[in-house]
C-alpha cells in the first residue's frame, strides 16, 4: 500500500526564556494510504506539535516530511499552503468554524475554493449525512458545540482530501456527543477512504484507530510487539 506520509529525523526545538527547549527529537514514521492512526501521549509529549509538523502546520527545525510525493519541509509557506489545499483536511479541538458563515456556507468553502461547481449540493448531503439538514443556515454560535464539530467534520470531507487531521476532535464535547460524532468520524472516513491521523488523550478513541504512535518525551516510544520480541530474546 502507498505510503502517504512520512517523516525522517523529525525535530522540533524551540528558544524560550530560560534556554532551547526540545519538543521532538529523531522522529521517524510511515502512514500509509486509508489507514486509521492514533498519535497518543501524556499531555506535554509532544503528539500535537507532531500532528501540525506532518500537516504543514509549523516548521520542522530538523528531518523532513513528505505528503505523498512533497517533501512539505523544503518549501515555503506559500507552497505548503497549496498542498494542504490540494491534500489536508482538518478537524480541530475547538472546531475552527468561520463565525461570519452559515453552517452550509463553512462546508461550501474547501469546495468553492477548488472551483467546485456542485459545492452547494455536496455541502448540503454532507450535512444531511451528519445529521444537520435542518441547520443549514444556522451560524456556529446558534449550534451546539456537537453540531458545531459534525459541521467541521463535514467541511473536512468536503474537500475531497485524500488525508484528514483531528486534533483532539472530542476534546471540547462531552462523553455522549462525543461518541456520536467519533461514530460519524469514522464512518464517513471509511466511506471515503481517507487516511486519518488523529491525535487524542482518550485510549477508547485511540482502540478505534488501526494503529498508535505512542510519543513520549518528544520520541516514538517502542510498540509493544518490538519491546516483547527485545524480551525474549
Amino acid at each position: 500500500m502507498q505510503t502517504v506520509i512520512k517523516a525522517e529525523g523529525l525535530g522540533k526545538v524551540v528558544e524560550t526564556g530560560e534556554g532551547r527547549l526540545t519538543i521532538l527529537k529523531g522522529i521517524d514514521l510511515e502512514i500509509k494510504a486509508a489507514e486509521s492512526v492514533a498519535i497518543v501521549g501524556a499531555s506535554g509529549s509532544g503528539k500535537t506539535t507532531l500532528l501540525s509538523l506532518l500537516a504543514g502546520l509549523d516548521t520542522a527545525s530538523s528531518g523532513s516530511v513528505w505528503l505523498g510525493e512533497h517533501e512539505i519541509t523544503a518549501m515555503d509557506e506559500d507552497a505548503r499552503a497549496r498542498v494542504r489545499g490540494d491534500m489536508v483536511g482538518f478537524v480541530f479541538q475547538t472546531f475552527q468554524l468561520l463565525a461570519s458563515l452559515s453552517a452550509i456556507e463553512n462546508v461550501m468553502l474547501p469546495s468553492e475554493l477548488h472551483g467546485d461547481a456542485d459545492a452547494h449540493a455536496k455541502a448540503a448531503d454532507l450535512l444531511d449525512r451528519v445529521g444537520l439538514g435542518d441547520r443549514y443556515h444556522h451560524y456556529p454560535k446558534q449550534l451546539s458545540g456537537g453540531e458545531q464539530q459534525r459541521v467541521a467534520i463535514a467541511r473536512a470531507f468536503a474537500s475531497n482530501a485524500e488525508i484528514l487531521f483531528a486534533d483532539e476532535p472530542t476534546g471540547n464535547l462531552d462523553t455522549k456527543t462525543g461518541g456520536k460524532v467519533i461514530d460519524l468520524l469514522f464512518e464517513l472516513n471509511r466511506e471515503f477512504g481517507t487516511t486519518l491521523v488523529l491525535v487524542t488523550h482518550d485510549q477508547r478513541l485511540a482502540d478505534r484507530c488501526g494503529r498508535s504512535i505512542q510519543i513520549v518525551g518528544g520520541e516514538v516510544a517502542p510498540s509493544p510487539e518490538l519491546i516483547a520480541a527485545g524480551d525474549s530474546q
